[in-house]
């Protein structure tokens, strides 16, 4: 048996902890029973993956069986990455679906695509990620008064495309998490809000002169300048045919949306980085239209 995840950028700019679109870098597991467990794993940063009891991908599938009550057997399970770790780029994400995903097709349980992410999100703590590894595409997610996730997909109008610019260092995602203060300001609140409605306003509509205040943001990216030497200057970027950046997730990955037959403004977000002290990779990506996959 074998599932599919793409990696997903998270937040957006303003749609923090609700905003997520998925990405064309995928991880792949490869798995069947076995008489005992036997993990291994190759691809971009495969060194940096557990292949003993504690990965993450088969802790997930664990956490599942004990949630429904029954046991899973050990698996033989190979896992083929190219998704950066700690980069802002969800590894841990598609981790958890890809364990959530296994423990269905072992256990039988014939989830549907909701059901696999409420029990992902439930695990991660938020849906924004999980959403767009299930669903694919940009999905709106929230957790509702009764604790289910919630989401909604769009496509990204045709005459828009994203790229990811990858800088040469990690940024742990508990470290840009404490970063964040405990309350917001009602300034800042409504001006998320607003950016928010307008972001998602105009990438269903098309509208590119909604851009680049759609992607402004108070809640997390200022507080994490101190964190990716030249954030400030990359998402205060303006150019011809760039429609914004934002801090991928935690980061220290930049997602760059821009109007097609544009590509070249990457180059000025790894400029940023390489005056910064800092060699980058862009990584010319689509929008994965579809969420995980199996087969």
């Amino acid at each position: 048996m074998r599932v599919r995840v793409p990696a997903s950028s998270a937040n957006l700019g303003p749609g923090f902890d609700a905003l997520g679109l998925a990405l064309g870098l995928y991880l792949t597991c490869t798995f069947e029973p076995a008489d005992h467990l036997t993990i291994s794993a190759s691809g971009r940063d495969a060194d940096r993956i557990p292949t003993s009891e504690d990965n993450l991908i088969w802790q997930t599938a664990l956490r599942v069986a004990k949630d429904v009550g029954d046991a899973i057997h050990p698996v033989t399970l190979h896992i083929e990455n190219d998704i950066p770790i700690e980069k802002g780029l969800g590894s841990s994400a598609a981790a958890l679906t890809a364990g959530v995903v296994i423990a269905d097709q072992l256990l039988g349980l014939h989830w549907k695509p909701h059901r696999i992410l409420d029990e992902a999100a439930q695990i991660e703590g938020h849906p924004d990620n999980v959403a767009a590894c299930v669903l694919g595409s940009i999905v709106a997610s929230a957790i509702d008064a009764g604790g289910v996730a919630r989401a909604v997909r769009l496509e990204l109008p045709a005459i828009y495309d994203v790229a990811v610019v990858v800088p040469d260092f990690l940024l742990p995602t508990a470290a840009a998490r404490a970063v964040l203060p405990d309350q917001y300001s009602r300034q800042d609140a409504v001006f998320n809000v607003q950016r928010s409605a307008l972001l998602i306003a105009a990438l269903a509509t098309g509208t590119t002169n909604a851009f680049p205040a759609a992607f402004e943001d108070r809640m997390h990216q200022p507080y994490r300048y101190a964190l990716v030497p030249g954030l400030e200057e990359i998402v205060n970027l303006r150019a011809p045919g760039l429609l914004g950046c934002a801090l991928s997730g935690a980061g220290p990955s930049i997602l760059v949306f821009y109007e097609k037959e544009y590509a070249q403004v990457c180059d000025l977000v790894r400029q940023i980085f390489a005056l910064h002290g800092h060699a980058s990779e862009t990584l010319p990506v689509h929008i994965a239209r579809s969420g995980y996959e199996m087969g």
